[in-house]
Formats: structure tokens, sequence, C-alpha cells
């Protein structure tokens, strides 16, 4: 290369359009929660999660015992997957699932890790291995299977040996980042031993460093994140109003917060929250989604902050009602399943378009 060609280069480099640098910068802004907890008899010999129980309610003895769903034309959701009750086990399964999310135009699937357990861990490498055949990669969603940070530390350290090395392993800056759900379950000064530098437990400066994203639920946790050693919140909810973390007029404060105190702040967002087939007392949690209408506007309102991330819940949390997966009309006996109307494929359309508006700054 020439003088002159290179100097061309690099004003195209610095002083090429907005749109240009954001989407040649990357998609892992957006980031979406990804399930893979499902099973059927043809792949590992019985249903998984298909079969949800209903759940009884915390304090009314009225929704107690209610048993449960059997999968098949029966399953634990409100809606019903164009794909059917299937394994998440399975490569083709997988393959078409980050086919969506890459079509969706999200950059990062945030996948559920419950431990090294023996359903969801065995097929990471699956998801790993594939994901990165769609350029797409997969970061941790850490569910609450530890009681204290030395069982999690122990855990980390499996996931860290077992699976960083990885082209598809998602790292911010050369670390992980871990969404840590239910966080606040444990104390700020149990976590302070883990991810404070001068922690008896640190992971700080070692290996098992990294983005660790905690769960704020309510205003009051604004004190939890002080004393933690968290290096960011996300809200995760997609039901508007449901805890103060997921109504999105208190997305100002949550990102002034993060900025006064240097935290990485990822509001979430969803299409629409709708669970009353394995939460029969929960309906007014329910939020219709308005034919994509609300999930517009909590989209919005999350750019609006300009936050680090937008995490979007979720892929194909089914049992909750806020997947994006495509979904079809159904009836089975007196129920009928709930559906997107014409286009099953309506809201990895809608996601592209979202996520297209986002990364050009509109």
């Amino acid at each position: 290369m020439n003088f002159k060609s290179f100097i061309v280069l690099i004003v195209l480099i610095c002083f090429s359009p907005k749109s240009f640098a954001q989407n040649t910068k990357s998609r892992d802004q957006v980031q979406i929660f990804y399930y893979g907890w499902y099973g059927n008899p043809t792949i590992d010999g019985k249903y998984a999660h298909w079969n949800h129980d209903i759940l009884p309610h915390w304090s009314n003895p009225k929704w107690n015992n209610l048993g449960h769903h059997k999968g098949g034309d029966d399953i634990g959701a409100n809606f019903y997957p164009e794909l059917g009750n299937y394994s998440s086990n399975d490569p083709e399964i997988i393959r078409k699932h980050m086919k969506m999310i890459k079509e969706s135009g999200v950059g990062v699937v945030v996948l559920s890790w419950l431990g090294k357990d023996p359903f969801v861990d065995k097929s990471i490498i699956k998801y790993l291995d594939i994901a990165d055949q769609f350029d797409l990669k997969i970061a941790f969603h850490i569910e609450p299977f530890y009681k204290n940070s030395t069982e999690l530390r122990d855990q980390l350290s499996y996931l860290v040996k077992t699976y960083s090395h990885h082209h598809a392993f998602y790292k911010k800056d050369g670390k992980p980042l871990y969404y840590i759900y239910d966080s606040y379950k444990i104390s700020s000064a149990e976590w302070s031993k883990l991810l404070s530098v001068n922690g008896e437990k640190t992971v700080r400066n070692t290996e098992l460093d990294g983005h660790y994203i905690g769960l704020w639920v309510e205003k009051e946790h604004s004190d939890f994140f002080e004393k933690s050693g968290f290096d960011g919140f996300y809200t995760y909810f997609a039901s508007e109003g449901f805890v103060f973390g997921s109504t999105t007029s208190n997305w100002s404060y949550l990102s002034q917060y993060a900025k006064d105190h240097n935290l990485i702040f990822i509001p979430c967002v969803g299409p629409g929250y709708s669970d009353t087939r394995i939460r029969p007392w929960n309906e007014a949690n329910f939020k219709s989604r308005e034919n994509g209408r609300y999930y517009e506007t909590m989209f919005k309102a999350a750019a609006k902050v300009n936050p680090d991330y937008i995490g979007i819940t979720s892929f194909n949390e089914w049992h909750e009602g806020t997947q994006i997966e495509p979904a079809i009309p159904k009836k089975t006996g007196n129920f009928k399943y709930e559906d997107y109307g014409k286009d099953s494929w309506f809201y990895i359309k809608e996601t592209k378009r979202l996520t297209d508006q986002l990364l050009k700054g509109k």
C-alpha cells in the first residue's frame, strides 16, 4: 500500500458516517436471554419444561395443588411454539434458533446456566460451536443454584476452565460478562468477599475476573450495589411496573446512578408478559403485546437513556410469555393459545427493526 492509499484509508475509518461506524462496531450492544432447558421424549427420553407444574401461590391456599401440564398439546405456556415441543439438546434446533437470533439483529445470546447440571451444561459446546457459525457470542445468565460465594466461585472456575477458551464465549474488553439472577438474595457483605479487590475470596485479577452484573429489583437496592462489588446491574423483567427496576420511568434514575458509580447499566425490554398457564393467580402482571406496540415502547424507553447494553427478555422463555421465538395459533380442548397474528416471525422481524434503529442512533 502506498502512502496516498494509506491516508485515504485512515480518512475513511475516521470520518465514515455514524451508522457505518456503529454497525461495524458489532451488535453486542443488544443481548437476548435464552433458555436451554426444554426436552422431549425423542431426544431426551422424556419431556422437560413443556410439562411444567402449575405453581402454587406463595400465601393463598386456594392456588395450591393445581397439577401440571403434560407436554405435547398441553404445555406450560400461554403461547405455542412453531417448532413444537423441541429439545434444547437437538443440534438442529440450536442451529435454527441461532439463525433466528442472527436474523433478529442481536449479537449476544445470554444462556441460562444452573451450574454443572446434567441437562443444560452437556450442550454448551454445541451452543458455542453453532453460535460461532453465525458470528454470535454466548454469555451466561447464572441462575441461583448456589448458596454462597464459595460455591459460586467453584462453579465459575469450572465454567471458565471448560469453556472460556472458545471463540464464541463472550468477553467485553477481554473479560467475560456474567448476569447473576436474584443476586440480592445473598448479602452485599457475602458478595464483597468475591467481588471486591480485597475480598477474602476475590476473583479480581484472577482467571475468574469478569464483569459481574447483578439484578436490580427494588429502589433500596442502591445500597446493595454500593457495597457488593458488582460491576453493573440489569433489570430483566419484561412486565412494565412489576418492580422498581422494570418500570421504565425509573430508568433515568438507574442510568444516572450507574454513571455516578461507574457501573454498567442494562435495562431489559420484552414484547409482553403472559404466564397464567403456570401462575393462574398472576393476571395482574399480564402485559398485552398490543401487536408490537408494547415492545417498541419499552425498547425506545431503554434506548432513550443511552445504556451500555440493552437486554431482551427473552428469546424463548415460553412459561412467562416473553418470547420472540415464532409462535403459532393452536387450540387444545377448551384452551386457545395466544399467538402473534398472521406472521409467526413478527417479533424476529420487529427485533431487527428496533435493533437497526438503535445502532443507527435513531
